[in-house]
Order: C-alpha cells, then sequence, then structure tokens
C-alpha cells in the first residue's frame, strides 16, 4: 500500500468499526495527549486498561463545567509537560481524530470556553509579505485553546471510560519472557520499591526522554536507532487580554533564512477566558528572555504590527515563559527483532520543530495506527509490524514537512537526506506557486493541516501549475 494511501486510511474522520475484546490487560506508560488517546483505542479492545503516570490524573481531572466556569485558571500545565505553558497548535487532521473517537468533542470544546476563530479573522506573513490567501492549514475553521485546557477535556473524557484506570507511578521497565512483553515494571508515587505489572499488551507513551531503548537492550533486543536534527530552538510564550471587538484573532508570522532576515517564526491565537496566547521564537544565539520589555521589543521590532498592537496594549497574564529545544528526534522501531505486544506513540517515536505544530496531532494520528492494527485481529504472538508501518508514514508526513524547513536553516548541519537540495528547490516552488494558484494553495494547506501525505505535491499536474505560476511571476 502506498504512503498516501495510508495516511489517508489513518486520518479518515469515519468512527471505528468492529471493535472486540483482543486483551485481558493493557498497560499505557504516559498520561499524556499520546498515551490518552491510546487509552481510548485499547478501552474497545481491552477488559483493563490501566495508565501509568508520574503525575495524579485523578487528581488533575476537571470536569467540563469547572472549566466553564472558570476557563483561565481551571485548567494548570500538568508538571510532566515541560513546555505545557506554551503555544500548542492543534492542526485540522487532530481536531478530526478527537471528533471521531469522542463524538461531540468540539461542540462541548466550544461550550467550556474553547475558541473557533471567525472567517477571514486570520492573518499569514511569510518573510515580511501578507499572504491575503493562507492555506487552509492556518486559516481553516480550528479549535484554539491552551494545551492544559485541551488536555483536561481529553483528560476527563479517557478516565470515565468505565474499562480505564490510573496509577500514579514511573516507569521503570519492561518485563518480559518468549519474545514478548508480558508486563511492566513501575516505582508508585511516593514509594521506594516497585511493582511488576503483568499486562497483555504495553504502549510507550512516555515522551521525548522515553527509556525504552535502555528497556529493550536490558531485555536482549537491540536499541532502535534515533536520527537527530540540531535545530536549537528558543522560544518564549506570554498571555495577553483578548478584547471582544478585535479584527484579527489569529496571527502567524514565518521568516525563513536569507539577505537581511533572520529565522524566526512567531504567532499569537486565542485561547479560553478571553486571553491571547503569543508566541515568539528564534534558534541557536537568538534566545528570547522572559523579561517582559524584552519581550514587547521583540514583538515590535521582529515581527508584523499585529503583534505590536497585542503587545503593546497590555500587560503579560502571568509574565513570560521560555522554553528550549535542541533538537528534533525520530527512532525506528522497524527492527529484525522487537518484542510482540509492545509499542511507542506519540513523542516516544518522534518528536518535531514545536512551531510547526504537529506533535499533538502526529501522536492522534498514532492512535488510529494502533486502531486500525488491533481491528485487523493481529497474531499478538509476533512484533506489532504493521503498526510501525503506518507510524512511519505519519511520522515521514510530519518530518518532510518541519524538517526539510529546519535543514535550510544555516546553524543546522544535517543530516540531509539524499536529494534534499533538489527537494527544497521544489518545495520553494510550490510554496511561491501557492501563493498565487488557489488550487495549489488547497493542496499546500491539506498537507501542512496533516489532513494529506506530502507525496499529494509531488504529481507532474500540480509541478505544472507551479511552474506555470512562477512563469507569470
Amino acid at each position: 500500500m502506498s504512503a498516501a494511501r495510508r495516511f489517508a486510511r489513518l486520518s479518515t474522520a469515519q468512527p471505528p468499526r468492529n471493535p472486540g475484546l483482543l486483551l485481558h490487560r493493557a498497560i499505557v506508560l504516559g498520561g499524556g495527549v499520546a498515551g490518552l488517546m491510546a487509552a481510548r483505542v485499547l478501552s474497545d479492545h481491552a477488559a483493563q486498561v490501566l495508565i501509568v503516570e508520574p503525575d495524579d490524573l485523578v487528581a488533575l481531572d476537571v470536569p467540563d463545567e469547572r472549566l466553564a466556569a472558570d476557563p483561565a485558571g481551571a485548567a494548570v500545565p500538568r508538571p510532566g509537560v515541560p513546555q505545557g505553558s506554551q503555544v500548542h497548535a492543534l492542526l485540522a487532521a487532530g481536531q478530526i481524530q478527537l471528533e471521531r473517537w469522542f463524538p461531540g468533542f468540539v461542540r462541548e470544546a466550544v461550550a467550556a470556553g474553547a475558541v473557533i476563530a471567525p472567517p477571514g479573522a486570520t492573518r499569514l506573513y511569510l518573510d515580511g509579505r501578507l499572504r491575503v490567501n493562507p492555506p487552509g492549514g492556518v486559516a481553516g475553521r480550528s479549535l484554539s485553546s491552551s494545551r492544559p485546557f485541551l488536555e483536561a477535556l481529553l483528560r476527563h473524557r479517557v478516565l470515565r471510560l468505565p474499562r480505564v484506570r490510573t496509577v500514579p507511578g514511573r516507569a521503570e521497565g519492561l518485563l518480559t519472557g518468549g519474545g514478548a512483553v508480558t508486563g511492566v515494571r513501575y516505582r508508585p508515587a511516593g514509594s521506594a520499591g516497585t511493582v511488576d505489572e503483568p499486562a497483555d499488551f504495553v504502549v510507550d507513551a512516555t515522551g521525548r526522554a522515553s527509556r525504552l531503548g535502555d528497556w529493550l537492550v536490558a531485555a536482549g533486543f537491540p536499541r532502535p536507532a534515533t536520527r537527530r536534527v540540531g535545530i536549537r530552538l528558543n522560544y518564549a510564550t506570554a498571555l495577553f487580554p483578548r478584547p471582544a471587538d478585535t479584527a484579527v484573532w489569529t496571527c502567524v508570522s514565518i521568516a525563513g533564512p536569507g539577505p537581511g532576515r533572520t529565522a524566526r517564526i512567531g504567532g499569537f491565537t486565542p485561547i479560553e477566558g478571553d486571553r491571547w496566547m503569543m508566541l515568539v521564537s528564534g534558534y541557536a544565539g537568538d534566545r528570547p528572555g522572559r523579561d517582559p520589555g524584552e519581550f514587547r521589543e521583540r514583538c515590535v521590532r521582529d515581527f508584523p504590527a499585529e503583534f505590536a498592537a497585542v503587545a503593546t496594549a497590555a500587560a503579560p497574564i502571568g509574565g513570560v515563559v521560555t522554553y528550549h529545544q535542541a533538537d528534533s528526534r525520530r527512532r525506528d522501531f522497524e527492527l529484525d527483532r522487537f518484542p510482540a505486544r509492545l509499542i511507542a506513540a506519540g513523542d516516544a517515536v518522534a518528536s518535531f520543530n514545536p512551531v510547526y505544530g504537529q506533535g499533538m496531532t502526529a501522536a492522534m494520528l498514532h492512535a488510529s495506527g494502533l486502531s486500525e492494527y488491533l481491528r485487523g485481529r493481529p497474531d499478538l504472538s509476533r512484533p506489532a509490524r504493521s503498526y510501525f508501518a503506518d507510524v512511519r508514514v505519519v511520522v515521514d508526513a510530519a518530518w518532510q514537512v518541519s524538517a526539510t524547513a529546519d535543514l535550510a536553516l544555516p546553524h543546522v548541519d544535517g543530516p540531509y537526506p539524499p536529494g534534499y537540495r533538489a527537494m527544497r528547490r521544489v518545495s520553494r516552488l510550490i510554496a511561491e506557486a501557492a501563493a498565487r494558484d488557489p488550487a495549489v494553495n488547497r493542496r499546500v494547506g491539506r498537507v501542512t493541516a496533516m489532513l494529506a501525505h506530502p507525496s499529494s505535491l509531488s504529481g507532474p499536474g500540480l509541478l505544472l501549475r507551479a511552474l506555470a505560476a512562477a512563469a507569470r511571476r
């Protein structure tokens, strides 16, 4: 099956069919977005689903009514998410998956305080120039909120599932036997000892810092290879009051490296509680700090006028928070020897440059891959190779969009994939054509929103349209 067809199958909006019990107990390591989505899928196929997470998810549980009554204060960043207070985008494909697995999610999220900007209220700047027709992946009718708010909505729905329970604890390793995972070892919160918990199936959703490679080596399996792109990204986020009469709800500014230009990405978007969440970023030695005056100065100096209008109208709410990410990384789990009854999901598989907003949506598509795998009634005595093949398609799609752009940054020194220079020239040609050709623009928007695989941009018809647009320019 082609990558494009696999991707289309995973990004479908169709409700899952033919659920059936295959497992007695499944364990999910990690209670973030990837872990919660995996638990939702597993609840269709396992009599018991246990989420092992260092943070106490039950204590963090917030009903929708409390979110609606106090949208700015009821959802707090989870301690296990160091970048939880930063801007997080939910791409269109992620919104579709949330609605697929939790029917009515979008309507209920809006009722609790999430925002859907009206048509025409989004502006996109590329290299300082306003795009009059931003692609649908940027300007579509997308749900907008803070990460803690969205995660609270998702967590509440997962914890209400009758087959799901959670325990505070830190994963310490795998139990294996006969070429398969038979359970996990974890350290309960507040305990000096460990507990061995049996399981028929295990999902590692412990994030970028996953120790799955070490656990596999300890069990006699090879370590997955890790590929890294050293992006050295620095960014800062601040909250500002959002007046009711604003004309611009969302603004995104993307500047690539070039003559007289420094690569920077910034944006602001509406979130719950009548607030804007604004991000400014830099690379390598360009490091936004926590000083509100410096943040305001960056908005005025480095970004379009809409940023200055927000940042100078009022003081930030609660100060400025910063974050640094050294690299994008991906792990290859398609190994010759790998234990059965084990998968990885979310950032434990791949984490991308966060300014492109792919992380949460990729995790939701991994959950779709898990559903495809389990609904296929697999032989659980063998490794989940079809699942990892689907996940690779999702990772490849996101990696091609973000890493191709990252590799053009002057401080990034590879590794460059074969044919990178030609790929980069074609990407620039298509991006320029999208500014002038609505058909190309729609196709680009579907790819950036993770609704379509990047291979959909490689057909001869689209390339001819891009060349024609370049000729007209």
